[in-house]
């Protein structure tokens, strides 16, 4: 579904990614770890689009789509949670979910405004609010049903849970098993290690713009010296 090889990508004349290479097949979900300013979201804007690589292949779907503008590797299939949710502060909720509904897929049995109230019933209940007026917690909801109305092949989240009441973080992390037994792909960026090892297939962490690790949830769990080394604060 994704392949990642040998990204660089620059802010200027500072180097953010030094050759990142990961994969993603298509059902699995994926996870980017690491401490914060180590490239997980730089790795995030250059698959989209947002920060073009300098050099190095990202593959989606077998079509090469590191120089491609950001709104066509979208049109693409590749849905964005963006880091901070950056809802439509000025739009409400339901707006903010029609604002991107598409199915360039041609998906049989697309995503719906039906189908996001179902799984956030809270969204359904704000549907009239603006954007800015909603918790953080119903805002990440939003991101997420926005990223789904696109009906997406790939779902990426860049800090999924960041910054959450517990209460919700369990209702955002139950709507991605959801949506993993649906079939759909998910990049996932986040710290909480404990409920990406029961949702992840694989891991990569990532260090100074490189991935230093990978491995199932079943050899993350049981290697403490690299959770330590990698993940610990």
């Amino acid at each position: 579904m994704l392949k990642v090889t040998g990204l660089e990508t620059y802010y200027g004349t500072s180097q953010a990614l030094f050759g990142m290479t990961f994969d993603v097949e298509a059902g699995e979900v994926v996870t980017l770890m690491g401490r914060n300013g180590m490239g997980k979201t730089t790795t995030v804007n250059s698959i989209i689009g947002i920060v073009p690589p300098t050099s190095g292949s990202i593959e989606f779907a077998g079509q090469e789509v590191s120089k491609l503008a950001s709104f066509k590797t979208a049109n693409l299939g590749i849905g964005l949670v963006p880091e901070g949710r950056q809802v439509f502060p000025n739009l409400s909720v339901r707006e903010n979910l029609v604002a991107t509904a598409s199915n360039h897929q041609k998906l049989d049995d697309p995503w719906t405004i039906e189908k996001v109230y179902a799984m956030f019933p809270e969204l359904e209940l704000r549907a009239t609010s603006m954007g800015n007026l909603l918790s953080g917690g119903e805002q990440q909801m939003l991101a997420i049903g926005r990223a789904l109305m696109t009906n997406p092949r790939l779902l990426v989240l860049d800090e999924a849970t960041e910054g959450l009441a517990p209460l919700i973080r369990e209702k955002i992390w139950a709507a991605l098993a959801d949506i993993r037994k649906s079939g759909l792909s998910i990049l996932l960026v986040d710290k909480n290690l404990k409920d990406l090892l029961k949702l992840a297939d694989r891991h990569f962490i990532v260090e100074k713009g490189q991935v230093v690790w990978s491995g199932n949830s079943a050899q993350l769990s049981k290697a403490e010296d690299i959770q330590h080394r990698y993940l610990g604060v």
